[in-house]
C-alpha cells in the first residue's frame, strides 16, 4: 500500500509539473497593453511663420506643456555679461575679472536689473534660477576639453578686466587703449568681441546644436517629469528655443533688408539674419514642426528638423566668420578693421562647435594661429594671412 500510495504521489506530482509547463506557455501570456500616446496628436498643417511657439502646445487640461524659461533665463545672462563688458567703453569704466566670472556662473547672486533696449535683465529672477551659463558651455565636449574651453574663456576675463585699465588712453602697437571707439589689448585684439563671439559658439551653438538637439533627443517622451506638465523630451527642445530667442516669434517680422522692430534678438538670432539670408525665415517653423514631431513621436520628422536648424546655425557662424575676415581688407582705418578682426577672431573660435561640419579645435585653433600667433597679433595681419584663413573655412563649410 505504500509503495502504491508513493507512486500515485509521483504520478499526481507529474501531471502538475506538466500541467504548469503547459499553462506558463508564450503562447497563454497575456498580451501587454500597447503605449498609450501621452499627447493628441498635432497636424503639421497647423505651423506657420507666425504661430507663437507655445500656441499649439496644449495638455488635455488646456495647461501649456512648453517651458522655455530655463533657455531664456540663460539667453538673459549672456545678456547681462555682454552688458557688463560694454561698460569699459560705454562709462569708461575698470572691468573686475572676479565679477564676469560671477556672471558668468552665476555665483553670489551677481545679476542686477537692466533695461536697456533689448536687454531686459530681472536680477532676483536670474540670481534664483538655478542655472548657469559655465556648466553648459562647451558640454558636448569630454569633461577635460568643456573645461579647457570655460577656462580660456575666463582668462579673457582677466585679459580684458587688465585692458581696461588703459580705456582713457590710444590704443597703438604693444599698448592697450581705445582704437576710435573700440578697446583693444596691446596685441590689438577686441577681447570683448572674443568673449561674445566666443560664447555664441561654446553656449548657443553647441548647447542647442549639440546637446538638444542631437545627443539628449534620446530623452524619455512617455512619462512627465516629476511635477511638471512636459515630458524631458519637450523641454529639451523648449529649452534650445529659449537659448536662441526670448520671443515667441523667432526674427518675428524680419525681411532680408531690416531686421524688424519686433525682430529683438541678439547673438546667434541676429547672425542667422545676417548671415544667412537663404534660411533664417525658416528657422522658426523647423523649431515648430520639431516640436510638433515631439508630440506625435514623430521621430524621422524630428531629426529632420534638428539637422535643419543645426545646419543653418553653423552655416551663420562660418559666413559671419568670412564676412568679417573680408571687412578686415575694405576697412580703411585701424579701428573699422581691429573691431572687424575681433568679431572674426571669435567666430573663428566657435568654428571648434560646428560638429555638423566636421570642424573642431584643431581645425579652429590652426586658423587662429595663422591669424594671430605672431607677437604683436593684429598689427601684424597681412592679406595673405587673411586669404588663407577664408579659405580654409571655405574650403570646410563648402561655402
Amino acid at each position: 500500500m505504500l509503495h502504491y500510495n508513493f507512486k500515485l504521489r509521483a504520478m499526481l506530482l507529474a501531471s502538475v509539473v506538466a500541467f504548469g509547463l503547459v499553462s506558463c506557455s508564450d503562447d497563454d501570456e497575456p498580451t501587454p497593453p500597447a503605449q498609450q500616446d501621452l499627447r493628441t496628436k498635432i497636424d503639421y498643417a497647423k505651423v506657420t511663420p507666425t504661430t507663437p511657439y507655445k500656441a499649439l502646445f496644449i495638455d488635455a487640461k488646456g495647461d501649456t506643456t512648453a517651458d522655455t524659461k530655463s533657455g531664456t533665463d540663460r539667453y538673459r545672462m549672456f545678456q547681462a555679461l555682454n552688458y557688463y563688458l560694454g561698460s569699459a567703453v560705454r562709462d569708461s569704466a575698470t572691468l573686475d575679472a572676479t565679477v564676469m566670472k560671477n556672471l558668468f556662473a552665476n555665483s553670489g547672486n551677481p545679476f542686477k536689473d537692466i533695461k536697456s533696449g533689448a536687454v531686459l535683465v530681472n536680477g532676483n529672477d536670474l540670481n534664483a534660477s538655478g542655472v548657469q551659463l559655465r556648466s553648459i558651455t562647451a558640454s558636448s565636449k569630454s569633461a577635460a576639453e568643456a573645461e579647457t574651453n570655460r577656462a580660456a574663456l575666463e582668462t579673457y576675463f582677466t585679459q580684458i578686466a587688465e585692458a581696461s585699465k588703459s580705456v582713457k588712453a590710444k590704443a597703438e602697437k604693444g599698448k592697450a587703449g581705445k582704437l576710435g571707439n573700440y578697446l583693444v589689448d596691446s596685441k590689438g585684439i577686441e577681447i570683448a568681441q572674443i568673449i561674445q563671439k566666443g560664447l555664441i559658439g561654446a553656449l548657443q551653438l553647441d548647447y542647442i546644436g549639440n546637446i538638444q538637439l542631437d545627443k539628449n533627443l534620446e530623452a524619455d517622451n512617455k512619462t512627465l517629469v516629476s511635477g511638471k506638465k512636459y515630458t524631458a523630451l519637450e523641454h529639451n527642445w523648449d529649452e534650445a528655443f529659449g537659448l536662441l530667442t526670448p520671443n515667441p516669434i523667432f526674427l518675428e517680422g524680419a525681411t532680408d533688408a531690416a531686421k524688424g522692430a519686433k525682430a529683438t534678438e541678439s547673438f546667434l538670432g541676429s547672425y542667422l539674419w545676417e548671415y544667412n539670408k537663404a534660411s533664417y525665415a525658416k528657422i522658426h517653423t523647423a523649431f515648430l514642426k520639431g516640436r510638433v514631431a515631439i508630440v506625435n513621436n514623430d521621430k524621422t520628422e524630428l531629426k529632420t528638423q534638428a539637422t535643419f536648424i543645426r545646419t543653418e546655425m553653423e552655416k551663420a557662424i562660418a559666413s559671419a566668420a568670412l564676412g568679417y575676415l573680408g571687412k578686415w581688407k575694405s576697412g580703411t582705418d585701424d579701428a573699422t578693421r581691429a573691431h572687424a578682426m575681433g568679431e572674426g577672431l571669435g567666430f573663428i573660435y566657435s568654428l571648434r562647435f560646428a560638429s555638423v561640419n566636421g570642424a573642431d579645435a584643431a581645425f579652429s585653433d590652426a586658423i587662429l594661429l595663422g591669424l594671430i600667433g605672431s607677437p604683436n597679433g593684429f598689427w601684424d595681419l597681412t592679406n595673405d594671412k587673411i586669404n588663407a584663413a577664408s579659405d580654409a573655412i571655405t574650403k570646410k563649410f563648402k561655402l
